[in-house]
């Protein structure tokens, strides 16, 4: 059975007014029913409960920015957006079941194991699982921020065929099309390349934390993983099973790459936060990005950062981002190993600074 992963947004699921979009949950509620009955399982990420909470408390104040207040709201929005899908999936004779996550359910190995067992078991007893950010208890700290890259890592998750951004706009853009007349939608992309990411705009709505340029680095991670992904627009019509079917015009589809990482090596890239930076030369960047080598001290030119061994870290060379993975020393004990070949390292210091196993290769 295919598996796919659908993001809706803040500014799809409720209306100006901050009520629930109750007329698109009930859409979506069809659209899932029709793919269950295809064979397709569906995996909901959901935003909203922030923007219904405010409503509800403020309405018609500016959405607040202070985390302790976004919060409150969260805690009031939270249960009222859960019983609107409830109502749009029962509609259909759907059970739907609420799944909670905060960064850190992705940054523990353990953690990331639990949530995957835990939607694999509600799949197998034919729940709808509906994911949201712990927002009422998330410490800034630890909150993705949007839920565009936590779908992402969700469709990483759960070994999803496709993943699905649908938004309030049709797709990815050549240029703003609200300042540029002549921009024009981009149907579909095999490369994620520097200029596209310059072509994404940040969030232009009043109730969202996201934008076209978390949809992007979205989309991103999911194509390294093997995974399309499609940024289209919530309100057409079979949405969904067209973005699937791979229908033209229905948004910005992105090709997924040949290769497939690991879950583990999904994991360092993806789920966890990198605490530091490593600078290296040209020479060390070719030993990894094309002979699969484990990153050695000597390779090192400098660092950024207060990790300590076990974090995860960058990997960049003079022309950015060349990998990520697991530091094996301390950034405090810079001076004993940067730059230094094996056989002057300290006893204590292990000359790969990366192993291989814990590299993954991101350029």
């Amino acid at each position: 059975m295919s598996l796919v992963v659908v993001k809706i947004g803040s500014s799809s699921v409720t209306t100006p007014e901050g009520e629930v979009n109750t007329r698109l949950l009930e859409s979506l509620a069809r659209q899932v029913a029709g793919l269950r009955a295809a064979g397709t399982d569906v995996v909901l990420v959901t935003s909203g409960a922030v923007a219904l909470g405010w409503s509800i408390l403020a309405r018609g104040s500016e959405r607040p920015k202070e985390t302790v207040v976004l919060q409150a709201a969260s805690a009031v929005g939270q249960h009222r957006l859960m019983a609107a899908w409830e109502a749009a999936l029962g509609e259909e004779d759907l059970i739907c079941g609420q799944v909670l996550l905060n960064s850190l359910d992705f940054g523990h190995r353990q953690q990331y194991l639990h949530a995957r067992h835990t939607l694999e078991q509600l799949r197998q007893l034919r729940v709808i699982p509906i994911v949201n950010e712990n927002d009422a208890t998330s410490d800034s700290e630890l909150r993705f921020g949007d839920n565009d890259r936590m779908a992402a890592l969700v469709a990483q998750l759960v070994g999803a065929d496709h993943l699905v951004l649908l938004t309030d706009t049709e797709g990815l853009y050549t240029a703003d099309p609200k300042l540029d007349a002549d921009a024009s939608l981009i149907s579909v992309v095999r490369e994620i390349d520097e200029a596209l990411e310059l072509a994404a705009t940040g969030t232009q709505s009043a109730v969202g934390s996201g934008g076209m340029a978390s949809k992007l680095a979205a989309a991103k991670m999911a194509t390294f993983s093997g995974i399309t992904a499609t940024i289209a627009e919530a309100e057409r019509a079979n949405v969904v099973s067209d973005a699937l079917n791979g229908i033209e015009g229905v948004g910005t589809t992105f090709l997924a790459g040949e290769r497939t990482l690991s879950s583990r090596k999904l994991w360092i890239a993806f789920a966890l936060t990198p605490q530091g930076v490593l600078h290296i030369d040209a020479g060390a960047a070719l030993a990894i990005r094309e002979g699969g080598r484990s990153l050695l001290a000597a390779g090192v030119t400098g660092l950024d950062g207060a990790f300590v061994a076990g974090d995860p870290v960058e990997v960049h060379d003079e022309n950015g981002l060349v990998a990520k993975g697991l530091i094996t020393v301390a950034a405090s004990d810079g001076a004993t190993w940067i730059g230094r070949r094996s056989g002057d390292l300290p006893p204590s210091i292990a000359a790969e600074v990366i192993h291989r196993d814990d590299l993954v290769v991101l350029a």
